[in-house]
């Protein structure tokens, strides 16, 4: 089994288990907290393509909103707004005087379950779930000038084809909670099951999916106690 499918089925798992534990697990002495608050931070992007392409992880910006509302004690659902830059780069390990990489634009909305624990200042955390986007645009950089250095080159005549993207996203993080609002580093990875070109028996990739590892600080300020 190949590490993105296991992943896959962890994250399947974790989710349905942290979404029943929300929906199921109810408690009336606990006071719900709504929380709302701006997110930046860096992307390391690839694309897993079949038939197999070199590639090298490629750098990128991600901002937006986040709203978390932590419903139960320890569970709590998040849902963000952002724009995010993923794509992919080629690694020309033969000729490294050529250089290829694509950049593209996407807004995004994550609805993930909100797993914490700790103590009153510091709480460690996962989130968990589904995350669906859509590419705005694209761009390449390049220095190839007509010339095909790798095995397979039909990706860089190809416009993204399928522009709604969507998957599964979720990582670790640890919250600093002060008395200005709260402060969150977050690990994640984004596993799509989608793909951005076409991938019928007449075209050149049968898979073409987005996988995404981000780093990111989000600062929360408490809405509702």
């Amino acid at each position: 089994m190949s590490l993105g499918r296991m992943f896959r089925r962890i994250l399947l798992v974790l989710t349905s288990l942290g979404w029943g534990c929300s929906l199921f697990s109810q408690s009336d002495s606990f006071e719900h907290e709504l929380s709302v608050g701006p997110s930046f931070g860096m992307t390391f992007s690839s694309v897993s393509f079949a038939p197999r392409v070199n590639k090298a992880l490629k750098n990128g910006l991600a901002g937006g909103v986040t709203l978390r509302w932590n419903t139960e004690k320890n569970l709590g659902l998040q849902a963000e707004l952002n724009f995010v830059q993923q794509g992919w780069q080629e690694a020309f390990e033969e000729q490294p005087e050529y250089e290829y990489a694509r950049t593209i634009n996407y807004v995004e909305l994550p609805f993930m379950t909100h797993i914490y624990f700790g103590g009153k200042r510091v709480k460690f955390f996962m989130n968990l779930g589904p995350k669906v986007g859509y590419a705005l645009s694209e761009s390449t950089k390049s220095n190839l000038n007509g010339a095909a250095p790798n095995r397979n080159n039909a990706q860089h005549d190809l416009a993204v084809q399928k522009k709604f993207d969507w998957g599964l996203c979720g990582g670790p993080g640890v919250e600093l909670r002060t008395g200005v609002g709260s402060f969150l580093l977050e690990g994640r990875y984004y596993y799509a099951l989608g793909d951005i070109f076409n991938s019928e028996k007449k075209d050149p990739f049968s898979r073409s999916a987005n996988q995404v590892i981000a780093v990111k600080l989000t600062y929360l300020l408490r809405l509702r106690h």
